[in-house]
């Protein structure tokens, strides 16, 4: 084989980066995604989960549709009664449950 071509080959064999190398940028990639997205979103899941199972007669809720009530029922099922004006009453699903206010707390003046 001509003596050039080897140097040639041998050049680009010794100039290349390992394998290890090339991955690792995607791998820094995935670690900074789950630290700033996948881990954030788990823990306000847990969060939301938790206080969805805590919900209690007599908190104020008000849901992902915008409705706001006061639970008057809970049960394991998974809805709960709200009476969202004196005398009428809903069932709403525990899962759109979007903020509970424990009775007695003060409202956020936002």
């Amino acid at each position: 084989m001509n003596p050039q071509i080897e140097n040639l080959f041998l050049a680009q064999a010794a100039g290349s980066p390992s394998v290890v190398m090339q991955f690792a940028p995607f791998a820094l990639i995935l670690v900074v995604f789950y630290f700033f997205l996948i881990r954030p979103q788990q823990k306000r899941m847990k969060q939301h989960q938790d206080m969805i199972n805590n919900v209690k007669r007599g908190d104020s809720i008000t849901t992902s549709g915008g409705i706001v009530g006061k639970v008057t029922k809970v049960t394991d099922a998974p809805e709960i009664e709200v009476e969202i004006a004196p005398e009428v009453r809903v069932k709403v699903v525990r899962a759109m449950i979007s903020e509970v206010k424990i009775k007695g707390e003060p409202a956020n003046n936002a």
